[in-house]
């Protein structure tokens, strides 16, 4: 099985700029790029909805999926703590207490 194409954004915006502003077909584009039809149609879906932040980059998020990402780190520590702090509690009765050293009534 052979190793996946990357390709950087430059190339992206020039096969879409082909089909979009010089009047070639998807079929002709994809053809003379050596690449499929379907993963051209879909940069050009990419870039029509979003065009200043279409083709990031590898490894590199959106904007709003980086903030989304930090959130759900976010919430899982938060959850820890709480669970620490519930779980704490909940295994220390204050029956308890007053056996513990240095506990003063």
């Amino acid at each position: 099985m052979g190793t996946r194409r990357q390709f950087s954004r430059e190339f992206k915006l020039e096969a879409v700029k082909l089909v979009k502003e010089r009047g070639v077909t998807v079929a002709q584009a994809s053809r003379d790029l050596d690449v499929h039809e379907t993963r051209l149609r879909a940069w050009m879906r990419e870039l029509a909805a979003d065009p200043k932040e279409a083709f990031p980059g590898k490894g590199v998020m959106k904007p709003e999926a980086a903030e989304i990402e930090r959130l759900k780190r976010e919430v899982a520590k938060l959850k820890m703590e709480r669970d620490i702090l519930k779980n704490g509690h909940l295994g220390f009765a204050p029956s308890q207490w007053a056996e513990t050293p240095g506990y003063l009534h």
